[in-house]
């Protein structure tokens, strides 16, 4: 492996209900390398295995017939859900998801400071805390830095959804998972939340991965883009093979290395911000 990879899957593999009629292959043997600093945009068709990749990564099942998944030269694959999260943030679809509603903004930052740790480790909000997680909050723009004893149940979607993302980043992980972490949001909310997004990644220099279900946002973020189809990665782009790209590109690519038709028409509709279509 070399010294400048952060993960590696080798010869990964998912199937769901084996030996059943309802047998479906989420992942064939992916072998992924991703160095330090990627920006990895996934783009792929529903069933395509977006996110089984990503429950993978994050150990929500671990991968079958002695796949390896190896973050910072360490073979992780066996490990629990709660030990992966000693090396990975990861932020979903659903704001509700990585929040808790009942608690407060302190009180979920808080928890998040301790991910991966020991629960029997104090997590009492000190002064020292609360100044740590303003100065995490103010650079989000949202005045949250001023809303700490808020329950976090009465934030909008994108509020709730950038305290997600601090949260997931919080502990300084490795590496950062994005499950199309704006799907939900409306178009000027999403726009919102992936600068905010580019931003957190950029300023912590963070290695990260996100789904979309975008072409055009897979064009426009990140510095590396990967195309997935029935649990393959079909095509691999770098920063100089995606420039200039369009949306129109990667179908061709998409057909080119499948051999079939693109039939996902939702995944070449736009859902950003018109304002952001000069963006790079």
């Amino acid at each position: 492996m070399g010294n400048h990879s952060l993960l590696q899957l080798i010869k990964v593999n998912k199937v769901f209900c084996r030996g059943t009629i309802d047998e479906v292959t989420a992942l064939d043997q992916i072998n992924l390398d991703v160095s330090i600093g990627d920006f990895i945009t996934v783009i792929g068709s529903n069933g395509a295995g977006k996110t089984t990749l990503l429950n993978i990564i994050a150990g929500v099942y671990p991968p079958e017939r002695g796949g390896r998944i190896i973050v910072n030269g360490r073979n992780i694959a066996n490990l629990s859900e709660h030990r992966h999260a000693q090396y990975i943030g990861r932020v979903y679809q659903d704001p509700r998801t990585g929040t808790a509603a009942k608690m407060t903004i302190a009180e979920n930052l808080s928890l998040a400071i301790m991910r991966g740790q020991s629960r029997g480790i104090n997590t009492a909000i000190t002064k020292q805390r609360k100044q740590l997680f303003r100065e995490a909050l103010v650079p989000l723009g949202l005045e949250l830095e001023d809303r700490l004893t808020a329950l976090v149940g009465t934030l909008s979607g994108g509020q709730r959804q950038a305290l997600s993302l601090v949260m997931a980043t919080m502990s300084k992980p490795s590496l950062l998972l994005l499950d199309e972490h704006t799907a939900t949001l409306d178009p000027k909310t999403a726009r919102i939340v992936l600068d905010l997004t580019e931003m957190i990644i950029s300023r912590e220099k963070m290695t990260a991965i996100m789904v979309t279900h975008n072409m055009e946002l897979a064009l426009r973020y990140g510095n590396r883009l990967l195309m997935m189809h029935k649990g393959r990665i079909i095509v691999d782009l770098n920063q100089d093979q995606r420039r200039n790209l369009t949306v129109s590109n990667l179908v061709d690519a998409f057909e080119k290395a499948s051999g079939e038709q693109f039939a996902d028409d939702s995944v070449l509709l736009s859902s950003v911000d018109p304002a952001t279509k000069q963006k790079n």
